[in-house]
């Protein structure tokens, strides 16, 4: 038997909204003919999001929460009915209501679909009623509340670990997916033109999106020394910045020594570090823990961050 694959993951409105629209637009414009200004409401800012993606990344369906406990917009593009994408996001979004802390949730679902809620727990509520043109069924589910963990005893700091070459474009990727995902609160990149080669790459740019969005905390600071190289160029990164604008800051800067320097590196905020001997090239090394090279290169970042502008190249970006 052929199993579609596919998975879900959360969805950020600002970043992916594109992609959202689209599939509710399929779903809800175009097959049930709701008026798009019923469809897409002031609401979808506040409210939690995910999707599900094919294995290329397409995306085939989505649904929200909003803040008080109403899961809504499901939509999975046909082709992609019946085989179980719904109940995946659903999984999903009731997950989410249990993190929040929420005792119970409620779906407006179109009687079509009260059979699919009911097999997953939720009971009607009150008597049909009409929304958009299509009789619809308040549904509602109790929510057992999460197990409350016990804290754990702090363990010991992790023991640094040796620098290793990087002399390769894959190691050089490699150890930067590893510095991204192990980063908690704070990236820092040191730059000639965001390399293509590198800050270009889809597992790259997907790191940094999740890297953002799993923290409201998060921030990715990015020094670029020649931002006027990539006018018009295009780069994932900054599309993605524009669209995360509170999440990335980007400078450039002023002083000749800033500008003339050679390497390039990045830090995070769990110890770790890469450094390239020269911007455009892949050797150099790396460590996911050595305090000491990185507390040498994020204190150099912070006094360059200092003296340098906005990059104003990008303010038709928002950036």
């Amino acid at each position: 038997m052929n199993i579609p694959s596919f998975y879900v993951e959360p969805a950020h409105f600002d970043a992916d909204v594109e992609e959202l629209h689209f599939l509710r637009n399929q779903v809800f414009v175009l097959e049930q003919h709701i008026q798009p200004e019923v469809e897409f409401d002031q609401l979808d800012r506040q409210c939690h999001h995910v999707i599900a993606r094919a294995e290329d990344r397409k995306p085939i369906g989505t649904g929200r929460l909003s803040p008080d406990g109403q899961i809504g917009r499901m939509a999975v593009l046909a082709e992609w009915r019946r085989q179980r994408v719904g109940a995946s996001l659903l999984r999903a979004l009731l997950e989410k209501a249990r993190k929040l802390g929420l005792s119970s949730v409620t779906a407006s679902a179109q009687v079509s679909a009260v059979g699919f809620y009911q097999k997953h727990g939720f009971m009607p509520e009150g008597q049909p009623f009409m929304s958009a043109g299509i009789v619809h069924q308040l549904m509602r589910l109790n929510l057992q509340p999460l197990a409350i963990s016990v804290r754990p005893i702090a363990k010991a700091r992790n023991v640094s670990v040796s620098a290793e070459r990087l002399d390769s474009l894959e190691s050089a990727v490699a150890a930067s997916l590893q510095l991204i995902g192990q980063a908690r609160r704070q990236l820092c990149i040191y730059s000639r033109d965001l390399e293509f080669s590198i800050y270009g790459h889809k597992d790259i740019v997907q790191a940094l999106k999740q890297f953002a969005l799993q923290n409201r905390n998060a921030v990715v600071q990015i020094i670029i020394q020649d931002p006027a190289s990539l006018q018009g160029a295009g780069h994932p990164v900054l599309d993605l910045a524009q669209k995360l604008t509170s999440f990335f800051l980007i400078r450039t800067p002023v002083e000749s020594e800033d500008l003339q320097y050679l390497s390039a590196f990045v830090t995070s905020d769990r110890d770790g570090y890469l450094f390239r001997l020269q911007g455009n090239r892949y050797e150099g090394h790396w460590s996911p823990n050595l305090p000491a090279q990185n507390r040498q290169l994020r204190e150099e970042f912070e006094r360059v961050w200092q003296r340098s502008r906005p990059c104003t190249e990008f303010r038709a970006l928002g950036l």
